[in-house]
């Protein structure tokens, strides 16, 4: 192999994107009790410390784009875990909050979080937990700044 070769099981987006699999998939073991995805306990969890927010602000906080988002809330309004209505001041502005079912089903698929976490982060020491979790957090936050409202 020639020392300047590109090597995809080396590139850090593929590792990423592999990284992003295995999360998913730990995550989905767990959640299925509660018929949630990543995206839905992201959103449950926005409300959960934002109670009242409207949509673009969700979508903002969770990362989301709004197509995304506005799928992700009319399931979570299937459910019966969110609730919505227009803001007073602006009809069109949608405020959302979670229902008593969507604060137990939060809370209960948060509780699970600590062995999805060690779960991802398996086969690291306490120390280098901390190192990626603290390197993801710097790499995010430099791209949220460099991209775009």
């Amino acid at each position: 192999m020639q020392p300047d070769a590109f090597v995809l099981e080396q590139a850090p987006g593929y590792l990423i994107r592999r990284a992003h699999q295995i999360s998913v998939a730990i995550f989905a073991e767990q959640a299925i009790l509660f018929d949630a995805t990543p995206m839905q306990f992201a959103v449950l969890s926005v409300l959960r410390d934002a109670p009242g927010v409207d949509q673009i602000t969700l979508a903002q906080r969770a990362a989301f784009d709004a197509a995304t988002l506005g799928s992700v809330v009319g399931r979570l309004l299937a459910k019966g875990w969110v609730h919505r209505q227009p803001a007073e001041r602006d009809r069109r502005r949608k405020l959302l909050w979670l229902t008593p079912q969507g604060e137990q089903a939060q809370g209960s698929i948060a509780a699970r979080m600590p062995d999805v976490n060690a779960r991802v982060l398996g086969g690291l020491d306490a120390a280098e937990c901390q190192q990626l979790t603290a390197l993801l957090a710097k790499l995010v936050a430099h791209h949220a700044r460099a991209l775009p409202d």
